[in-house]
């Protein structure tokens, strides 16, 4: 119930006033059964701007953080995303993996939408970066189409760190479905995976025209961030030996 006043009553009406999105290609959403819709991840705003302009429920796989927040910050936060029914997803640890696909196809043997983002994290840059095969898995194994969406604008309107986002036209544009029935049966097969999973972000690249890095997001993040932090010798005052 929580969901629907948010979308038509709460947050709906103000995320329309202020980014005035524009929706390309939402016919290509079904309107009755299960579906996957894969999209490119740049911003905190997409959790909620896209569930905004479907006339359908979309139910998206967030990570657990999210419901884990410490202080009055974090319980209003979790209780927000439990509210709207989004569903926490440990992305730690060797079951991490598996613990969202079998969340997913719940989700799906439910004949719902189910919203992923393939890259498995936001975009530190505004590149599209490469797809984890979790979607294949879950699309081989529900036999569903994935409907692939690019959000364009939303990493103008709030980059990473920002709290309060700017005022910036936004698109959100949904693709043709992908069809991958003729891998029926195949989900346990490595190659096909990974193809799926291509096929899929490249279907997201076309929409986005982003610019496309080869690399795992979470590993760009990590190399980034090992890259600017401080040697030995940027220090103002460097570590003593201990003798």
């Amino acid at each position: 119930m929580f969901y629907y006043v948010l979308k038509y009553v709460l947050l709906g009406p103000l995320l329309r006033l202020f980014f005035r999105p524009r929706i390309e290609g939402l016919e290509h959403v079904p309107d009755t059964g299960a579906a996957i819709i894969a999209g490119n991840h740049l911003s905190f705003s997409d959790h909620f701007l896209m569930p905004a302009m479907l006339k359908r429920r979309i139910t998206f796989l967030a990570k657990k953080e999210y419901f884990t927040g410490p202080g009055i910050k974090g319980r209003l936060t979790a209780a927000f995303f439990r509210s709207a029914g989004q569903i926490p997803v440990d992305r730690t640890g060797k079951e991490a993996g598996q613990a969202a696909i079998r969340e997913g196809l719940g989700v799906l043997s439910k004949d719902e939408l189910l919203g992923i983002y393939p890259e498995g994290t936001r975009s530190h840059d505004g590149r599209l970066y490469k797809g984890k095969v979790g979607v294949a898995v879950m699309a081989l194994k529900a036999q569903v189409p994935v409907i692939p969406c690019a959000m364009i604008g939303t990493f103008e309107a709030q980059p990473p760190g920002k709290v309060i986002p700017n005022i910036h036209p936004v698109t959100i544009r949904f693709g043709e479905p992908l069809d991958f029935s003729r891998y029926a049966g195949m989900e346990n097969e490595k190659a096909i995976l990974r193809a799926v999973t291509d096929e899929i972000m490249y279907a997201i690249l076309s929409l986005s025209e982003q610019e496309y890095v080869d690399q795992y997001a979470a590993v760009a993040k990590a190399e980034e961030a090992a890259a600017k932090a401080p040697t030995e010798k940027d220090r103002k005052f460097p570590r003593l030996p201990i003798s």
